[in-house]
């Protein structure tokens, strides 16, 4: 492989590992197992309006089972409280929506973005390329931890504004607030998104760590070429 496609194959490789990363530890928060360990944190505040952590969890896992599947709105629309009146109002399931069609692009995304990078892999080694590969695999880690490391610092000066900027950047004027007596807030309060954010920040940083210092300096050398009689070159 020529120099010039070793650096893009490398680059390419950079760019497409943080996103990897980063929508892996997403689709690993939006699994069941989240708000099981969520709701039995210690200091985890109780829903103030009734619901037991059973009830939370169940409803919980049925928003989170939303997100991941295919039906509409009316999944959640049509839930419903012990006395009839529905378990979420319109502007509830409205959002639910705009986050399940921003999810399902999340998902899509990493699902090419891994693609890519495993066939960038597959390239690499048949085109004698592992260098930049690997090379690449470990720039992404850093760039990974740095990324995180500056979103980090600026959650922690101030997680609310934080919290909400990201909000304002991926959905429309006030739609994604909500009353703390409403279902939303009852089964995914602050802490909750706070612990998200930590729990999130762990699985990428542990990945980028281990690409910026597991990879072996044997994986980012050159091959070493040798002559006709054995001697390297």
């Amino acid at each position: 492989m020529n120099k010039t496609l070793s650096n893009i194959l490398s680059f390419l490789t950079t760019l497409l590992t943080p996103i990897v990363l980063v929508l892996f530890g997403i689709r690993i928060l939006l699994t069941p197992i989240f708000p099981e360990i969520e709701y039995r944190m210690p200091g985890f505040p109780p829903d103030s309006y009734g619901f037991s952590q059973e009830e939370r969890l169940k409803w919980a896992k049925n928003a989170i089972e939303y997100l991941n599947n295919d039906a509409g709105p009316e999944f959640l629309g049509d839930l419903t409280f012990d006395d009839g009146s529905p378990l979420y109002k319109e502007s509830e399931v409205s959002h639910m929506l705009d986050v399940k069609i921003l999810i399902q692009i999340a998902l899509k995304v990493w699902g090419a973005a891994f693609g890519i990078l495993i066939a960038l892999g597959a390239w690499a080694m048949l085109k004698n390329g592992k260098q930049a590969y690997f090379l690449g695999l470990k720039r992404g880690g850093w760039l990974t931890l740095i990324l995180t490391g500056s979103l980090a610092l600026i959650a922690s000066i101030n997680f609310w504004a934080f919290f909400a900027q990201f909000h304002h950047v991926f959905f429309e004027g006030e739609s994604w607030i909500f009353l703390y007596s409403d279902t939303l807030i009852r089964l995914f309060p602050m802490r909750l998104w706070q612990d998200a954010f930590i729990m999130e920040a762990i699985i990428v940083v542990g990945g980028g760590l281990a690409l910026a210092f597991g990879l072996k300096p044997a994986l980012l050398s050159p091959p070493i070429s040798k002559n006709k009689n054995g001697e390297e070159a």
